[in-house]
């Protein structure tokens, strides 16, 4: 991705491989640029060893070539394997600040 595409407050997803099924409900993952275990909570699919995932979360922090996503807990990955899925746009105010002079 290109540097400065992605900013704090956008949802991006992460593409993560199954590595197995720890229990009946949770999957452990494997992220990519992500040096530590991973799982989830999966009741829904019966998903298996290989399959790929997609994992969305909003972005807390960026910095030079990685960024930082909620999934739950705060993760860092390098900025070129997560893609921008929703850009954020701050609310607009429909009332000024100052009332106007009377």
């Amino acid at each position: 991705m290109a540097k400065g595409s992605i900013n704090i407050g956008d949802e991006v997803a992460i593409t993560a491989k199954v590595r197995r099924r720890v229990t009946e409900d949770r999957v452990s993952v494997s992220i990519p640029s992500y040096a530590q275990p991973h799982s989830i909570v999966d009741r829904t699919s019966k998903v298996t060893h290989g399959q790929e995932i997609e994992l969305r979360g909003d972005v807390t922090r960026v910095d030079d070539g990685k960024v930082t996503i909620n999934l739950g807990i705060p993760v860092t990955v390098n900025a070129d394997t997560v893609r921008l899925v929703i850009a954020y746009k701050p609310p607009t105010r429909k009332k000024p600040l100052v009332d106007k002079p009377a």
